[in-house]
């Protein structure tokens, strides 16, 4: 066993055991919290071991990384279930209906449609969680919080989407928690009940707000390597 391989099993395990000391103390079931396990800009040889662990839900954030890194490795092994947690292009659409289970970033009518299209024509339907832009940021994508409900109702009534869920990631030098807090607000009033919050560094917090869905990688694989974009 190589160096790496006992860091990325061990890693792993801690973070599983984190996930489950966290639940028990907020009074929730360890299996209502799904780990997506980072591994975007990661090799397969780096993901491999954790495979080996028996993990099989990881993140990707771009359609052609995914494509190019994740089929051999499925068969594999099988069960694995990848989540789109990275900014998706219309134009992209299609290759992501057929590619992941999971699509996170469901932000803007143009995606909706493109998505709504795939969906009907592939026969095949991820599960959709609409981004939130909790803080406002420019540089960032997702609704605003005041622009949600209506959005929310878009998706539904004009495409036809079966949102499950919302997503958020908290600007980086603020709390986490009011963001995490007023994710769960605009889910329950909307009916959702998957919420897909915390990363590493504040995925505990994200637990006892309600997450169902962290999505860790540096806590599982260490730093990221250099990455040049392939989009």
């Amino acid at each position: 066993m190589t160096e790496v391989t006992t860091f990325a099993e061990s890693r792993l395990v801690q973070v599983r055991r984190d996930i489950e000391s966290v639940c028990t103390e907020a009074g929730r079931a360890p299996d209502s919290v799904r780990l997506v396990a980072i591994s975007k800009t990661f090799a397969a040889e780096a993901i491999l071991p954790v495979l080996h662990e028996g993990q099989r839900v990881f993140g990707e954030n771009r359609v052609q990384e995914a494509r190019a890194k994740w089929p051999a490795l499925r068969d594999r092994f099988p069960g694995v279930e990848l989540h789109l947690v990275g900014p998706l292009q219309s134009n992209k659409a299609k290759e992501a209906i057929q590619l992941f289970e999971a699509i996170h970033a469901v932000d803007r009518a143009s995606l909706c449609a493109a998505l709504a299209k795939e969906i009907q024509r592939q026969g095949r339907a991820p599960i959709l969680f609409v981004e939130i832009n909790t803080g406002a940021e420019p540089q960032k994508s997702g609704v605003l919080p005041d622009a949600a409900d209506d959005f929310l109702k878009s998706c539904r009534d004009t495409y036809g989407l079966p949102i499950a869920g919302l997503m958020c990631i908290p600007p980086l030098h603020e709390a986490p928690a009011p963001h995490f807090a007023l994710t769960a607000q605009i889910a329950a009033r909307n009916g959702l009940r998957l919420l897909s919050m915390g990363m590493t560094a504040d995925f505990p917090t994200a637990i006892r707000f309600g997450a169902t869905h962290v999505r860790v990688g540096t806590a599982i694989f260490g730093a990221r390597p250099q990455h040049r974009s392939i989009e």
